[in-house]
């Protein structure tokens, strides 16, 4: 909505009741699980897959133990990542919008940092298995650093540049 002016101050944002912006922001909230649950299933889905291949047991104990960490790691991202979908249809009615989309939020931002945490353990194997080579931490920390930057330091930076008191 443009500026209101009340009362001669201008006033910013949009004139919504508690509940109105709760499904407002549920609504947007269930689109942007939407996209991390793709992203988190298909990873988690192939990485299920790699331990029936002939390949896996020519790893070395270190590359299965991180194997089998990112497993872990991409399963608590998927349950975290799919925990609104549940939470919501378990408080469906019950006049509780407003908390549960406090708590889908904060489901959904582990389900970030565990997938963030998955996608480097998955990279990290593969490079190690691929190349073999001294380089690939530092590659897989470039890349940690670039998604740091895209889902956490880019939106954090632009709510404290552009958020009002």
């Amino acid at each position: 909505m443009a500026d209101a002016v009340e009362g001669g101050a201008r006033r910013r944002g949009r004139n919504e009741t508690e509940e109105e912006r709760a499904d407002r922001m549920w609504q947007e909230l269930i689109q942007e699980v939407r996209v991390a649950q793709m992203g988190v299933q298909i990873l988690f889905g192939f990485l299920l897959t790699v331990v029936f291949t002939e390949k896996y047991d020519d790893l070395t104990d270190t590359d299965q133990t991180i194997y089998l960490v990112t497993v872990v790691l991409g399963a608590c991202a998927t349950g975290a990542l799919i925990g609104p979908v549940s939470l919501h249809r378990l408080v469906s009615g019950r006049r509780v919008k407003p908390q549960a989309v406090r708590l889908a939020s904060r489901l959904t931002l582990l389900g970030l940092v565990l997938l963030l945490a998955t996608t480097t353990a998955s990279l990290l194997l593969i490079l190690r298995v691929a190349t073999h080579d001294g380089f690939v931490p530092y590659l897989v920390a470039g890349v940690v650093c670039w998604y740091l930057l895209c889902w956490f330091v880019l939106p954090l930076w632009t709510r404290y540049r552009h958020t009002s008191e």
